[in-house]
């Protein structure tokens, strides 16, 4: 997958609000899929169609121990998207700033 799509389709991804509560847990380290599901009011069988796109997109990775499944974030996919809305962040805080001092001096 180009490196365009990659970044596209991880943006769909995380869009996703079951998708980002997933990777917010996983961010405490790695879970079995059984754990991941508990969380949510969603059936077994949808959280692993949600953890099958972060796998196929390898945000989340999965070990098999034994009979169970370990799923584990993996930054490292994110680090693009991370790096795009950074300045968005500096932009947000520079007008929060310049905000706060246009009220204070009103």
């Amino acid at each position: 997958m180009p490196q365009a799509e990659q970044d596209s389709s991880v943006f769909r991804a995380i869009a996703d609000p079951t998708r980002r509560a997933i990777l917010d847990r996983l961010r405490q380290g790695p879970a079995p899929v059984n754990e991941l599901a508990s969380a949510f009011s969603q059936s077994r069988p949808a959280i692993s169609k949600h953890l099958r796109v972060l796998r196929e997109l390898r945000v989340v990775s999965e070990q098999k121990i034994g009979r169970k499944r370990l799923y584990r974030l993996e930054p490292a996919e994110l680090k693009d998207i991370a790096d795009w809305i950074l300045p968005y962040r500096d932009f947000w805080q520079q007008s929060l700033g310049n905000l706060k001092s246009y009220l204070e001096n009103e």
